[in-house]
């Protein structure tokens, strides 16, 4: 039977739910699996419904049918078929760890994305992609060129219908233009410590302050560098018996984990803008079966 998931974010007010439920069951849904959050804070209203139509209809008869309870309540909605992958953008720089896990998740099935293109502005793993049966398009990158290069990387993004882009450790700064073009739909991943270490060999620095926590953190991407909504986020524990290469190592695990946590989330349609912040709902039952296992 066809699933879909309904997400909705409108301003809170009393009834939503009974009102959402209620079209739903009228149009002869079955809802599966529902989540929902009200924010005192910014007085909004977040939901996410997977629901199977048992009577058959189409993705766009429900929509129909839903649209005057979505208008009443004021909501920005969609309804997403979950047997649609959705078109992914990777891409890359010299450090690969997150773009190899990438594509194992993607080839068992755990990530179900179509990853329409990687472009990097290095050869290393061109033979790595082209081997995965995947475009790759190496595009430099320079101060000079910046602008070019740019607009060839939204060219590709455009001719393969990529609806997502996600930064697999890509070491270049995105433009404010670019940002805002894909406002939503670009996923960066980075090392996170407390205390904050920039600048080059943060895991050195990390090493000489004692850190006893490495940890990564995923966000959507923004005009301001490193600082858009947070997705996701884990740690690891060090001690002071390891070595700057072992902090390296155990950083690029869960680098990797969190990166591929985000983008589940993103795709699954878990995660939803609250201004700064992000909303991002639990996996329906089943959301994290592979189509196999290795």
């Amino acid at each position: 039977m066809t699933s879909y998931v309904l997400t909705v974010t409108c301003p809170s007010t009393r009834g939503i739910v009974a009102a959402i439920s209620g079209k739903l069951a009228e149009l002869g849904c079955n809802i599966t699996d529902s989540a929902q959050f009200d924010d005192p804070a910014t007085q909004q209203f977040f939901m996410r419904v997977s629901f199977a139509p048992e009577t058959g209809l189409s993705r766009d008869a429900v929509a129909d049918g839903f649209a005057p309870v979505a208008k009443s309540i004021g909501a920005t909605w969609a309804i997403h078929d979950e047997a649609e992958k959705m078109k992914v953008v990777v891409m890359v720089s010299r450090f690969g760890h997150c773009l190899n896990d990438l594509l194992y998740r993607w080839r068992i099935g755990a990530l179900p994305i179509d990853i329409v293109a990687v472009i990097s502005n290095h050869m290393e793993y061109q033979k790595v992609v082209v081997n995965h049966d995947i475009p790759f398009h190496c595009i430099k990158v320079t101060k000079e060129n910046k602008p070019k290069a740019e607009a060839e990387i939204m060219a590709v993004v455009e001719e393969t219908g990529a609806e997502l882009i996600v930064l697999a450790r890509y070491m270049q700064i995105l433009s404010d233009d670019m940002c805002k073009q894909m406002s939503g739909r670009i996923i960066n991943i980075h090392h996170s410590f407390l205390p904050s270490f920039k600048g080059a060999n943060p895991y050195k620095q990390a090493f000489e302050r004692g850190v006893k926590l490495i940890g990564a953190t995923a966000h959507y991407v923004t005009a301001d560098l490193d600082e858009g909504p947070i997705i996701e986020q884990d740690t690891v524990r060090v001690t002071h018996a390891q070595s700057p290469e072992d902090y390296v190592s155990l950083g690029r695990d869960v680098e990797a984990q969190v990166f591929s946590r985000a983008i589940h989330a993103h795709i699954h349609h878990r995660v939803f803008l609250n201004g700064n912040k992000t909303v991002v709902f639990p996996a329906s039952p089943g959301g994290y079966a592979s189509e196999r296992m290795g």
